[in-house]
């Protein structure tokens, strides 16, 4: 057994979720991402790393499904000037490491931290931060419940950023 009592098969399968989710963005297959995620999954951007609530404190991103598909719809628009040329995104994962994990309950956390770099209208912004995924098992695998992001500049005002980090 590994950290956390999950075997290194488990962790390997949890690990690729996280992987499969940063290539979906990555690949702008924006449906099959959002499909990566629980019909009560979040999305979490805070605006610091200290923020623990994000109904009490700040946050730039605290999207549930339908907040997340009026984002992918924008993305698409035509109307979307910021995509006119359209961007692109890319993130250098390092390897997803389980640092919570219920097996009875089938709930799971993973810490990656992360290089996001995102290329719109001949600009280049990059951002450093750690991404903390909870993984739920189902029937089929895993979805994710909750995708909190941290960035290293989320306290800074930040770039305009259009895809999902």
């Amino acid at each position: 057994m590994s950290e956390q009592g999950v075997s290194p098969d488990l962790a390997r399968l949890l690990q690729s979720v996280v992987v499969r989710e940063a290539q979906l963005l990555d690949e702008q297959r924006l449906d099959e991402w959002d499909a990566l995620f629980a019909d009560d999954g979040i999305y979490w951007l805070p605006a610091s790393p200290a923020v623990q609530d994000p109904r009490l404190e700040a946050s730039h991103l605290y999207d549930n499904r339908m907040l997340r598909r009026v984002h992918i719809e924008r993305l698409r628009s035509a109307h979307a000037h910021s995509q006119q040329p359209a961007g692109r995104c890319h993130h250098l994962l390092q390897t997803p490491e389980v640092i919570e994990a219920d097996l009875p309950g089938g709930s799971f956390n993973l810490r990656t931290p992360f290089l996001y770099t995102e290329l719109r209208a001949g600009r280049t912004v990059t951002l450093p931060g750690v991404a903390h995924h909870r993984l739920r098992r189902v029937t089929s695998g895993f979805l994710i419940v909750l995708k909190r992001v941290d960035l290293l500049h989320a306290g800074e005002a930040l770039p305009a950023v259009e895809f999902y980090i």
